[in-house]
Parts: C-alpha cells; structure tokens; sequence
C-alpha cells in the first residue's frame, strides 16, 4: 500500500487530509465534550422547569433537573439530563442533594421552583398558606443557593437565575390581589440584589428574571406565551448576560422591570 501512496502523491495527500481532519474532528468533539457547562434546575418535572431542562439538553448542556417525586417525573425522565430527588422545603432534602453534588462543578443554578395560590383578597389569607408560598418560593431558592454555592464557585459560568414574576414588582402593583405571591417573589428579588451585591466580586451574575404570563400548570391556559416561547427568549437573555446585567431584574425579553 505504501508503494502505491508514493506512486500516486495525489492518493497519498488525500489520505493523510483525511487522517488530519479525522484527528481534529476527534479532538474537537473531546474539547466539545469536556467544555459542556452544566446547569442545575429546580421544580423540572413540569412547566417552564421542564422546557428549560428540554431545551438545555438538546443543546448539549449537562442537565440536572430536580422533582419532588423523581419516579411521577414522566416527561423529565424521558429526556437525556439527571434527575435528583428534592423539595426545596425540607433542609434535609436540600443537604442530600448537596451530597450527591459533592465536588461537581455547576456552571448555572435555576431556581424555578415555585407555587402561585390565588388568594385575591385579605379574608381570604389562611397564615399557614401564605407562610408556605414564602418558604416555597423565597426561603426554597435561598436553602438551594446556600447548599450548592462551593459547587458554583467550582465551576465557570458563576450564573445564580432566580425565576421571578411581574407580580413582585412593588412599582407594578396597582391593582392588589394574589396576597404571598406578590410578597415572595419581592423577596426574592430582594434576595437576588443581596446575593449579587456579595457575589458579583467572585464573578458571578445574580438574575431576577419575569417569564411573562405562560400556559403552564401554574399561568393557566389563558395565558399568552407557550414554555418553548418563554424560555427560548430568557435563554437569549441569560446567554448575553455581563457583568453590568448582576443584581438586575428583567423580563423574558430582556428589558428591566421597575423594581
């Protein structure tokens, strides 16, 4: 074979293109692969948890999605990303996920999960409600954070996303209404500046992100966006974010929300 390469140069330069290319081909794939960022998202076993899951793993991300009930997540299990068992309100929950993370680089953390009871009026509250959709919904993001920050700091992209809502503009409240919705997403937005104030040193990048009004479990079927529409347009934002975007509030589109 090698007297028929010398033979024919132009046999031979073919050849050794095709080993080069498949060398770095191979290379690049290897680089590919030991680059893929990592992201970890709560509550993915339905609604906008789950479409960013769907969507980050089909681009190649490694995925982590977390559900309450791993073995119900159906859909979740159905994708290529890790499912991990977690409720965001019970610390012993939150410290086995930490465990199972141990020394795992995390390059995004979402913190989507969330609850929304309609309580439109004050005689309506029940205490006990209105305490659970703030430990859901601010107390759960902060328990997450806290759990997996060395696994943050360890990896490269040092992205915090806190999943917010229009409603937890205290500028945008005009009309009242969902009582403890409202109050828990201000508070995670406030929980959002402060982490961003201590962490934006380190590099990292604090988000309060509003998905709009989504057709999901919790927007309901009136609503004017899909999931794919939603969180393909928060990934636009998330993708571009600087270091001038921490601590700041904005909308799926990207435009800043009056706190």
């Amino acid at each position: 074979m090698s007297l028929n390469l010398i033979a024919h140069p132009s046999v031979f330069c073919a050849a050794l293109l095709s080993l080069v290319s498949f060398a770095v081909s191979a290379d690049s794939h290897e680089t590919s692969a030991a680059k893929a960022s990592t992201v970890l998202i709560t509550g993915a076993n339905r609604g906008l948890g789950l479409e960013f899951a769907r969507q980050y793993a089909a681009d190649g991300w490694q995925v982590i999605g977390t559900a309450r009930s791993p073995e119900r997540a159906d859909e979740l299990n159905a994708l290529d990303v890790e499912v991990l068992q977690l409720d965001v309100t019970n610390q012993a929950s939150v410290d086995a996920l930490a465990g199972a993370l141990a020394n795992r680089p995390l390059d995004m953390l979402i913190n989507n999960a969330g609850i929304f009871p309609r309580v439109r009026k004050l005689e309506e509250v029940s205490i006990d409600d209105y305490l659970r959709t703030l430990d859901v919904n601010t107390a759960g993001p902060m328990r997450v954070t806290m759990a997996l920050i060395s696994n943050l700091r360890a990896g490269a992209g040092k992205k915090i996303i806190n999943i917010t809502s229009g409603l937890g503009s205290i500028a945008g409240n005009t009309r009242g209404t969902y009582y403890g919705y409202r109050e828990s997403k201000a508070a995670l937005n406030m929980f959002t500046r402060t982490l961003a104030a201590e962490l934006g040193p380190e590099g990292f990048i604090a988000l309060a992100i509003h998905p709009g009004w989504v057709a999901t479990d919790m927007g309901g079927p009136n609503a004017n966006l899909q999931p794919p529409e939603s969180v393909s347009a928060m990934r636009r934002v998330i993708d571009r974010l600087r270091a001038e975007d921490n601590g700041t509030y904005k909308s799926y589109q990207g435009e800043p929300v009056d706190w």
